[in-house]
């Protein structure tokens, strides 16, 4: 209570739901964080838990720096505590596929991307890396380049939509998107910071937005080849996750964060070839559209985790989206499943935009059953078996 004037006035401050954790000191945590380590090494092995859309990790020491993946150990965890194993036999192998430096305790120290296989040495069922990588190889003569735009909402503890008023809601959608200021960017501080951090790593990052919805933005991770795709999206969403975690908040990949007049979260997937990307490769475009066309149930079950049922909620045909129901394409309608950009509709060449993948889609996933329809030509409900 302060006096203005003299008249009393009444300041009352409400905070957002933020983690504990995030109370702790940073300055504390970094007089030990600048102690040398001398020639040891942490690696932190990172992992796609059983729900096929959560990270988990832990760390082992090194003696050396590794200079690739053949330097990296396999290592184990309890499957039983992921939803990826029974108790009563419950070890799971922890094989690394990729490495990249660690912002968080800086070089040399490394995060260290698993696949997940069973005790049998067979692949989890959410390790769809493997056959993902087979199907890369082989069509590794024809160059797919992806890139992916994931989307995300930052929430409170809570679950409640990061600067959203406690007891209502922001301005209608407009504003938003692309915006600067402080009634219009909520969040910037984690945007940047997640950033500059895959900028370290070595995560193909190749920009950031705020999305249509307060508190929603979105980063573009790519041009990558083959399975570098998945590889380096699944990392760039484990150092979100770590950025907001000293933040104290919550990054949300579902598709539909908030019900009613709000954009869901995608993550639109762009696809090119050799052939699309030479002269004329326009034709290379139209031809893998219309097989997508004829596999459309096919893809909105790979596209995310759950089948398609996280996704009924998003692409209602409504906020940027087609329906899930049905397929269309079209230059640079952003209301179809497949967009041509409206240059590449000029140039006649270069890529077309998946606009249908969810937000908490698995990035192998979806590359892996583009690639089998486009290029592989595959029909039907199933995937081929090789």
């Amino acid at each position: 209570i302060t006096r203005i004037f003299g008249r009393l006035s009444c300041v009352i401050t409400i905070k957002m739901a933020v983690s504990a954790s995030a109370s702790l000191s940073k300055a504390v945590k970094q007089q030990y964080m600048e102690l040398p380590q001398g020639e040891k090494v942490q690696a932190m092995y990172i992992w796609i838990d059983g729900t096929g859309e959560g990270l988990r990790c832990k760390t082992r020491t090194l003696d050396s720096e590794p200079k690739s993946i053949e330097d990296l150990p396999e290592w184990n965890f309890d499957g039983s505590s992921t939803y990826q194993a029974e108790g009563s036999n419950s070890d799971m192998y922890l094989i690394p596929a990729a490495m990249f430096r660690d912002p968080f305790r800086k070089d040399p120290n490394k995060l260290v991307l698993c696949e997940v296989l069973k005790y049998n040495r067979k692949p989890a069922e959410s390790n769809l890396r493997i056959t993902c990588k087979k199907v890369m190889d082989m069509v590794a003569d024809q160059h797919p380049w992806f890139g992916m735009e994931q989307e995300y909402t930052i929430l409170a503890t809570d679950g409640h939509p990061f600067g959203w008023p406690l007891n209502g809601f922001p301005g209608p959608q407009g504003p938003y998107y692309c915006g600067v200021g402080a009634d219009k960017a909520y969040g910037r501080d984690i945007v940047e910071a997640h950033y500059r951090a895959c900028l370290y790593a070595g995560v193909n990052i190749c920009g950031t937005n705020a999305e249509v919805m307060p508190a929603q933005w979105e980063f573009q991770v790519g041009p990558c080849e083959g399975i570098d795709m998945g590889d380096h999206l699944w990392v760039a969403r484990f150092i979100l996750h770590r950025v907001c975690e000293d933040f104290g908040v919550v990054a949300s990949f579902d598709p539909k964060p908030i019900t009613g007049n709000w954009n869901g979260a995608g993550c639109h997937t762009n696809v090119s070839t050799k052939e699309m990307r030479e002269e004329g490769g326009l034709k290379a475009i139209e031809d893998a559209i219309e097989k997508l066309g004829k596999r459309h149930r096919y893809h909105i079950r790979a596209y995310d985790p759950k089948g398609g049922l996280d996704n009924a909620r998003r692409l209602t045909g409504h906020h940027e989206t087609s329906s899930i129901h049905e397929f269309s394409a079209g230059v640079a309608n952003r209301g179809a499943s497949i967009r041509i950009p409206r240059s590449v509709g000029q140039e006649k060449k270069g890529y077309f935009e998946d606009r249908r993948p969810s937000a908490n889609c698995d990035p192998y996933g979806v590359t892996e059953a583009l690639i089998r329809t486009c290029l592989l030509s595959e029909e039907g409900d199933e995937p081929t078996d090789y």
